[in-house]
């Protein structure tokens, strides 16, 4: 398959796990293969929630997503889209507002390959996809998918899920942040989910360790490291909770989700 720039054939690196496959797998998917099985059998056995952990990830998108085009938002950016899962964010948020704009990115070949399903749009609205890596936040928001389907003068609801646990602080997470917040316009929102330790510290240090061991870089952070992302932005709702606590649907079951088995926060913010 052809990336339609000229890129070729995608070597999707079937041989090599992948945390987008593996999560694909932990949701239930189709699109993993051996390697990726294998490696999520690993975290797995180091974090026996981790099922819980994505399952309620996944509801808290849905939710915040539904949440903000309530709001009033009409463009989003999800970076780190991961493999396509009905309802995926343009699903959610064309649901409320039919002309609501999307753009999906990420770096994984795996994702460009599905990335199809991620494009069907609404007749009003817009979708498109952008090849692009977070830790290169100027790239990403200069890519052409990005730049030709949303204006960045206007308020832009930024999506960074369970991605930037897999950003190590060596490699400048809060910076790559505060540099993607800089960019936005006033009334943008930056949504977040990120691994913590807090709560049950030995399995979460686990699984990380079993990611790394996959080849997979992954930091967990603390309720404080965590809320510094978003320093100088307001926080709506509940501000920084477990993502099974964040302004939950009483219609939704949360499978009385402990925090520990969350193991995630999740936060919604808005820039002033």
């Amino acid at each position: 398959m052809s990336d339609g720039n000229g890129a070729g054939q995608i070597d999707l690196r079937m041989d090599r796990p992948h945390s987008a496959r593996m999560y694909d797998y932990y949701l239930g998917g189709f699109t993993n293969f051996p390697a990726d099985r294998e490696a999520a059998g690993q975290a797995m056995s180091a974090f026996p929630s981790v099922l819980v952990a994505a399952r309620a990830n996944r509801r808290f998108v849905h939710r915040s997503s539904r949440y903000l085009a309530a709001r009033g938002h009409r463009q989003f950016l999800d970076v780190g889209t991961g493999i396509p899962t009905s309802p995926n964010l343009h699903e959610i948020v064309q649901g409320v507002d039919p002309t609501a704009k999307v753009v999906y990115a990420d770096n994984d070949p795996i994702v460009l390959a599905h990335a199809a399903a991620l494009l069907q749009s609404t007749p009003e609205g817009r979708t498109a996809y952008a090849q692009a890596d977070i830790t290169d936040p100027a790239g990403l928001l200069n890519a052409p998918g990005v730049r030709d389907t949303l204006d960045l003068g206007e308020p832009v609801s930024l999506s960074l899920n369970a991605i930037l646990h897999f950003v190590p602080d060596e490699l400048g997470a809060h910076a790559i942040v505060d540099e993607l917040k800089d960019r936005l316009a006033p009334g943008s929102t930056l949504t977040m989910t990120h691994l913590t330790a807090d709560f049950d510290p030995e399995p979460v240090h686990r699984l990380v360790a079993a990611y790394r061991a996959a080849g997979t870089a992954g930091q967990a952070r603390t309720r404080e490291e965590f809320a510094a992302f978003f320093h100088g932005w307001t926080l709506l709702e509940e501000g920084v909770t477990p993502t099974s606590r964040w302004n939950p649907d009483r219609e939704e079951d949360q499978g009385n989700i402990t925090d520990a088995e969350a193991a995630c926060y999740a936060a919604v913010a808005v820039k002033p």
